[in-house]
């Protein structure tokens, strides 16, 4: 009969074993994904000013959260939060849920998300065809509370709310940050005046704006939000204790409360961002790159508009960099609904009027 010291030896080798073979995987799969391009393009109303769209839906399971994902897989298996067997679960509205599912599928492990009952079916469709398990919630604001549910069974609660800033190597390891930088190095203007981004998490922010200040570049960063989002209530006050004054129909940013990974000081803007006007430029980003993306993203392409003709109305030159943020066939049902829009009462034509005039004039996007 084996000794019990022996025992626990074997099964602590067997479980470094399992550690080293599931970081092999996780840096393979970073080894085989090739960087997400960078896409530029010129409006006739804004001569001087260069915009650039980071194409995160390009990633293998389609959206900027890919790279959340990884990094919330790495963080737990390095911290031995996660093991081999384990479950694993997550609170998210689907893009984070999707990617995440990505991954323990890669892993061979089992995954379930805790989603609003409200999440577009396309993303619930996607969780599901990876393997992962879909727990519908009624009220949203009950989602991290399931999740811990979930943890007290055993099960790995990845937390991307609570982990996403720290999880992300926002000093470097092929961030989002460090990869735009990069890809600009040999443009006309390589230090962009602006970059812009959502807050999900607060993960994408705190790691782009971090990176900005450690490399001592004047960049500013403005966080693109939709009306009344918590951030934005959050941000003007310093509040960490804010809350949404409206519900968004924009999935994957606009939170009811101030995650814990929004940092505050690293923000140098937050626009408020009208639903309809985020619906409208979605649909307009089909035309201008053909191909459809998701609702956050038609959101910075409004806040990007609002800096250049700001940027225009000083005499400033220089560029604007924003995220292409997920896939937009995700939306097929929802933001891409004709009737989904009309029960929703969202009347896209004054935005649609707008947004193009502003290409073309390089005036403000307003609806009176």
């Amino acid at each position: 009969m084996e000794s019990p010291l022996r025992l626990i030896n074997y099964q602590q080798d067997a479980d470094r074993r399992w550690l080293h073979d599931a970081l092999t995987k996780l840096a393979q799969e970073s080894a085989r994904s090739a960087d997400t391009h960078l896409l530029k393009l010129n409006f006739p109303g804004f001569h001087g000013i260069d915009f650039y769209f980071k194409d995160e839906a390009a990633h293998p399971s389609g959206s900027l959260k890919h790279r959340l994902a990884r990094s919330l897989f790495l963080y737990s298996l390095c911290n031995g939060r996660l093991r081999g067997g384990q479950s694993v679960v997550d609170a998210s509205s689907g893009s984070t849920a999707i990617s995440e599912a990505w991954f323990a599928r890669l892993l061979g492990l089992s995954f379930t998300a805790v989603m609003p009952a409200g999440t577009a079916p396309g993303k619930i469709r996607d969780v599901q065809s990876l393997g992962g398990i879909c727990d519908l919630v009624d009220d949203p604001a009950q989602v991290h509370a399931r999740a811990a549910e979930h943890a007290t069974d055993g099960a790995c609660h990845l937390d991307q709310f609570g982990l996403a800033e720290r999880a992300t190597d926002w000093r470097g390891n092929n961030n989002i940050a460090e990869s735009i930088i990069g890809q600009l190095a040999l443009e006309a203007e390589p230090e962009p005046a602006w970059i812009v981004c959502g807050a999900g998490t607060g993960g994408t922010s705190a790691t782009i704006g971090r990176y900005l200040r450690y490399r001592r570049l004047h960049t500013r960063l403005c966080v693109a939000e939709p009306v009344g989002s918590a951030y934005v209530r959050g941000w003007r006050h310093r509040d960490a204790s804010a809350v949404a004054s409206q519900p968004t129909l924009i999935e994957g940013i606009g939170r009811p409360r101030v995650e814990p990974g929004f940092i505050f000081d690293v923000v140098d803007r937050v626009s408020e961002i009208p639903d309809a006007a985020s619906v409208a430029a979605a649909w307009l980003l089909e035309d201008l790159f053909g191909h459809r993306y998701g609702g956050s993203s038609g959101t910075n392409l409004v806040a990007c508009l609002q800096l250049a003709a700001s940027m225009r109305a000083r005499g400033e030159r220089g560029s604007i960099v924003s995220l292409l943020c997920d896939r937009g066939e995700r939306y097929a049902q929802t933001l891409f609904d004709h009737d989904w829009l009309l029960a929703h009462k969202l009347d896209l034509a004054p935005w649609d009027t707008a947004l193009r005039n502003s290409l073309a004039s390089g005036c403000m996007p307003t609806v009176r």
